[in-house]
C-alpha cells in the first residue's frame, strides 16, 4: 500500500507540526507514503467564494499528481470533503475522476475504515474536549450527528479512546459549527466571533484542557478566541494527540 499524502495549504504554511505528525502516525502503522511536492491548494477557498473556473484547474492538477496511489490521505475533513463532494463540478467525466473520489480519505476515516486500527500504543493523560467539523460530520460522516439521532462513536473518538488515561468532557452541543466556515469568518466576521466564542465556553463548562479536532482550520478559528479572550484552553490535532505531541502553551497550537 502506497499511499499519498495531501498537506493543506493552511497547514504547511501555519501549522506545519500537523504535517509532520500525520507522516509519524501513518509511518507506526507500517505504510509506505509519497509526497508529491507539486501539489497545491485543492480549490476550495475558490469554490467557496464564486470562483469555480479559477477553482478547475486545481482539481485537474490534483487529479494528475496523486495518480497511481492506493489512497490518498489528508489530515483535513474539508480537503477531503472538497475532492469526494465537490470535485465532480469540475471533473465529472474525466478518466480517473471516480477513482480519486472513493480513494481520498481524512486521516481517521483512513485508520479506522483502512487499516481497521484497533489498538494503539501511547498515554495522553489529560480531559479533552472533541470538536467535531462541520464537514467532517455532514459530508465525511465521521462522527453521529444529533439531528439523525445517531449514538455510535465517530471515528475521531475511536481513535482517541485508543490512548491510555484519557478523558473526555461532556458537550452540550456535540455538534455545533465553530463559525469559521472558510471565507465565512471574513465576510461575516462579527457572527464567525461569536460562534467561535459559544464554540469555546462549551469546552470551558465541561473543564476540558484540550481542544482536539480532526480539521485545523476549526482549531485555528479557536485557537485566536483562546488567545484574545485570555483563555487557558490549548488546541490540538488528532495526528499530534496520537504522535505523542505534548500540550502546547496557553491558547497557542502545537506547530
Amino acid at each position: 500500500m502506497r499511499v499519498g499524502l495531501f498537506i493543506p495549504c493552511f497547514i504547511d504554511q501555519l501549522y506545519p507540526d500537523v504535517g509532520l505528525a500525520t507522516v509519524e502516525v501513518l509511518e507506526r502503522c507500517g505504510v509506505e507514503i509519497g509526497f508529491p511536492e507539486q501539489q497545491t491548494c485543492c480549490g476550495q477557498p475558490l469554490a467557496n467564494s464564486g470562483f469555480p473556473e479559477q477553482a478547475r484547474p486545481l482539481a485537474q492538477r490534483f487529479l494528475e499528481i496523486f495518480d497511481g496511489y492506493s489512497h490518498i490521505v489528508t489530515p483535513s475533513g474539508s480537503c477531503a470533503a472538497m475532492v469526494r463532494h465537490h470535485y465532480g463540478d469540475y471533473l465529472a467525466g474525466e478518466p480517473g475522476y471516480e477513482e480519486l473520489r472513493q480513494k481520498t480519505l481524512e486521516l481517521s476515516e483512513f485508520l479506522i475504515d483502512v487499516l481497521q486500527i484497533t489498538s494503539w500504543q501511547g498515554d495522553f493523560r489529560h480531559r479533552v474536549g472533541l470538536h467535531q467539523s462541520c464537514h467532517g460530520l455532514r459530508e465525511l460522516r465521521l462522527g453521529p450527528s444529533s439531528e439523525r439521532v445517531e449514538s455510535a462513536p465517530g471515528k475521531t473518538r475511536q481513535l482517541l479512546d485508543l490512548l491510555g488515561g484519557i478523558e473526555f468532557g461532556e458537550l452540550q452541543r456535540v455538534d455545533e459549527c465553530c463559525g469559521f466556515g472558510g471565507t465565512f469568518a471574513v465576510n461575516e466576521s462579527d457572527v464567525s466571533c461569536a460562534m467561535g466564542a459559544d464554540r469555546v465556553a462549551d469546552h470551558e463548562r465541561a473543564g476540558v484542557e484540550v481542544i482536539a479536532a480532526a480539521d485545523m482550520s476549526c482549531l485555528m478559528h479557536l485557537q485566536g478566541v483562546i488567545r484574545r479572550r485570555r483563555k487557558s484552553l490549548h488546541v490540538m490535532h488528532i495526528a499530534q494527540i496520537l504522535a505523542g505531541r505534548p500540550v502546547p502553551q496557553s491558547g497557542e497550537a502545537a506547530s
